[in-house]
This record gives structure tokens, C-alpha cells and sequence, in this order.
């Protein structure tokens, strides 16, 4: 698996879709904002970090778990176990680093500058689950090397997770329904829609909750679990009090978010 790339934007602009139509099929909560608007910007935001990625970052993800499997470098390259129980234990591991990241985002005041334009989306849909500050993509990036250099992540285990990382971000900020019966059968293991949008709610004990992105267990056992918003997925209101207005939703005001107090 020399070039990855096509693979991934395969499955991304799969899951897109497939999210999207769901989303139009059977919608879960009435937008509040032009979709057309927030999409043409929260899609452009995609577009800039890419750039962002391949021009500031010396070595991204895949090429870090090929030198780290060229050079025998990280846990899994010295225990020689079976290639699906490394791939298995690397997702897991990767997800429980995404979740401690995410939740380390939230408590740090000035990680939570950068985070917050992700919360600043006024409707959650399978956009916002692409939509992250350009400084937030390359530190998540930066971490992410690091971990594969220390675990040792085989380049097969990082394009599986990175795969499984971006549908499960798009389908769980999904506009969409699940049968009850299905979301709680489901958000035992995953996070589903119903689950992660409590996160996006604008009171404040909900939004520092609920920090999972694949698996739900790791909310759970570290006790920031909260299982529906207060005032119902009907009616909770999405985003943050601090950019409230359609002009903060503009791709260059997006960008500037971490630098202004309003």
C-alpha cells in the first residue's frame, strides 16, 4: 500500500454522501441555518487544511508507519503478534488517544480556543464532522505521528484507522434518525448521532461531555457520559453562545475565531 490517498478519499466521499442522503431522508432535528451557506463553507475548510497539511507538515501520518516499520521502531514492531490483533489493538489504542485528546482540548483554555470552531457550527450535520480549526488539524497531526513512532503503527493499521476515524466523525454528527431500539443497542459500543449531539448543545455541562468519536466505552469508564440533552434533541440549540451570527459561520471568520472575544 505505496499511495493510500485514493483509498481514503474513496471512502470519505462515500460516507459523505451516504450520511447526506440519510440526513435528507430521514432528518433528525429542524435546521436553523441556509445549509447551502454552511456547507459551501464548512466543504472550503476542508480544502484550506488539506493545504495547511501538505504544506507545513514534514511527514504525515502514513509516512510516519512506514519508517516506523521500515526502522523497527515502536511497541508493536517488537512484539511480533498476529497482523489482526495488531490492527484491532491499534485502532483501540488510537481511539482512547483521539478521546483523551479530544477531552485535553476541552480543559485547556487555550486548546479550547482552537477547538471551539468546531462548536461554533450553529446546525450539526455530516459537515461538522469535517469542520476543525487549520492549527487544530496540524497539532492532532503532530500528535498523531508521535503515537505511531511509540506504538509502532503498521501503515495497513493507520489507513484503517484514519478511515474508520473520519466515517465514524461524519456519521455520528449526522442530522439523521435511528430507531431508538438501534441507537441504544448501537451507543453501547459507538458513538451514535443521538449520543454525540448532547456535545454540540449549547449549555455547558453538555458540550464537556460526551468526548468519544468511535467507541462510546471510553465516555463510560472515565465518568463523562451523558446520555440525552436536557431540553430533548428537538429542541436543544447547537453551537456556542460566544458566535451566534450568520457572518460567523464564513469560512475567513471561522479561521479567525481563536483570535477574537467577540
Amino acid at each position: 500500500m505505496q499511495n493510500p490517498d485514493f483509498i481514503r478519499l474513496s471512502f470519505f466521499l462515500a460516507v459523505l454522501v451516504l450520511c447526506a442522503i440519510w440526513e435528507w431522508a430521514t432528518p433528525r432535528k429542524q435546521l436553523t441555518q441556509n445549509k447551502a451557506y454552511r456547507w459551501m463553507n464548512n466543504l472550503g475548510l476542508i480544502a484550506f487544511n488539506s493545504l495547511c497539511l501538505s504544506l507545513f507538515m514534514p511527514i504525515l501520518a502514513f509516512e510516519a508507519a512506514l519508517q516506523a516499520s521500515q526502522q523497527s521502531i515502536g511497541l508493536f514492531n517488537w512484539l511480533n503478534l498476529p497482523w489482526w490483533l495488531e490492527l484491532i489493538l491499534c485502532v483501540i489504542l488510537l481511539d482512547l488517544a483521539i478521546y483523551l485528546q479530544h477531552l485535553v482540548f476541552h480543559r485547556i483554555p487555550l486548546l479550547w480556543r482552537l477547538h471551539r470552531m468546531h462548536h461554533a457550527d450553529q446546525d450539526i450535520d455530516v459537515t461538522t464532522g469535517t469542520r476543525f480549526h487549520p492549527i487544530e488539524i496540524l497539532l492532532s497531526m503532530w500528535i498523531k505521528v508521535a503515537l505511531i513512532f511509540v506504538l509502532g503503527v503498521s501503515p495497513v493499521a493507520i489507513v484503517v484507522f484514519e478511515i474508520v476515524l473520519n466515517a465514524s466523525a461524519m456519521f455520528n454528527h449526522s442530522n439523521a434518525k435511528l430507531p431508538l431500539g438501534l441507537d441504544a443497542a448501537l451507543r453501547r459500543w459507538i458513538v451514535t448521532p443521538d449520543m454525540h449531539r448532547v456535545h454540540h448543545s449549547v449549555i455547558v455541562k453538555e458540550t464537556h461531555s460526551n468526548f468519544g468519536f468511535f467507541l462510546s466505552v471510553w465516555d463510560r469508564w472515565f465518568k463523562t457520559y451523558r446520555a440525552q440533552p436536557e431540553l430533548g434533541h428537538d429542541k436543544v440549540q447547537i453551537g456556542i453562545p460566544l458566535f451566534q451570527t450568520e457572518k460567523d459561520q464564513r469560512l475567513d471568520q471561522m479561521l479567525a475565531q481563536p483570535f477574537r472575544n467577540k
